[in-house]
């Protein structure tokens, strides 16, 4: 029981560890895009993005070439369910949300279509190194799409995103030591967060005779979407909604072509049969669900939060 008790406390202390190295990562890295002139929704889009998924990058990445395939998956499938049930939901119940045009008609029905077409990849129980490459080629022109897209953006948007990246970044026009302290030391601590809490979540499988793609899709998971629960909340709180709401559609895409695309090029990820024939049905019964609660009155009322909670609360049982 005390080794347990210390396993449960490394991966929590993992979690910790991943959640600042995030933090501090997109913040060094921020200031460093603002201060050379790159701009706000460029910085959004990228900078931010990939910090907040870093963590699950990270994770996926050590589970994979440990060998622990079902924690990798579980923990990319587990965010996304956690990305729209727990994050969208609970930031909605914080304040409402409003949803821009763009995610109603363009990025929503993408995560799905994007999560859907995940079957015929998987359907040989493997992510080939051919498949991460394709993943990666869709990565490249889903980010093609976004930056030609910029322009096109309603300017309150642009101004929200102006607005963030300001209230997140200072900087007085010159690259600091400190910044870029804070890029080495989020780098860090993602890895040694992710080593962290790759092994003790094997370990904790073990002890408690549970399989670990149920631990990647439950408190794994959880965890690495911290950065994004924090984004999003943040977000709403200065009533810059659109980027809450985009930000996790944005890291949903971004979780299924980037982080499983990196990491089957690098190793080949088993899939199992749960994943084909419970967990990934899972991520496409929320992500379907949430659609028609985006266009209700181009807003995410704070019931609606609620009822994307349960629905969550109600998925995560069927997995177990």
């Amino acid at each position: 029981m005390t080794t347990l008790a210390t396993q449960v406390a490394l991966l929590v202390a993992g979690i910790g560890i991943l959640y600042f190295g995030a933090e501090w990562l997109v913040r060094g890295s921020a200031r460093i895009a603002a201060t050379l002139g790159v701009s706000p929704i460029v910085v959004g889009l990228t900078v931010v993005s990939f910090g907040t998924s870093a963590p699950e990058l990270v994770v996926c990445l050590v589970a994979a070439l440990g060998g622990n395939s079902d924690l990798a998956m579980g923990n990319v499938l587990g965010s996304n369910m956690a990305n729209i049930g727990l994050i969208l939901g609970i930031t909605a119940m914080v304040r409402p949300l409003d949803v821009a045009a763009r995610v109603v008609w363009r990025e929503g029905p993408l995560m799905v279509l994007v999560t859907i077409a995940l079957y015929p990849i998987l359907w040989d129980h493997e992510i080939q190194r051919s498949d991460g490459v394709l993943l990666l080629i869709a990565l490249a022109a889903y980010l093609f799409f976004v930056f030609q897209s910029v322009e096109e953006e309603a300017p309150e948007i642009l101004d929200e995103y102006q607005a963030f990246v300001r209230n997140s970044v200072e900087g007085n026009g010159t690259v600091r030591l400190h910044d870029l302290g804070l890029l080495v030391a989020g780098s860090l601590g993602l890895v040694v967060g992710g080593y962290v809490i790759v092994t003790a979540a094997e370990t904790v499988a073990v002890a408690l005779n549970i399989p670990q793609g149920v631990i990647g899709l439950t408190l794994v998971a959880v965890g690495t979407s911290l950065p994004e629960l924090a984004t999003s909340v943040v977000a709403a709180i200065r009533k810059e909604t659109d980027i809450a709401v985009g930000n996790v559609i944005g890291s949903n895409i971004f979780n299924l072509v980037a982080i499983l695309g990196t990491t089957s090029a690098v190793h080949p990820i088993g899939v199992s049969p749960a994943v084909l024939s419970r967990q990934l049905p899972a991520v496409i019964i929320l992500s379907v669900f949430m659609l028609p609660i985006l266009r209700s009155g181009w807003c995410i009322r704070r019931w609606e939060g609620g009822l994307l909670v349960m629905m969550y609360l109600g998925l995560f049982a069927w997995l177990l």
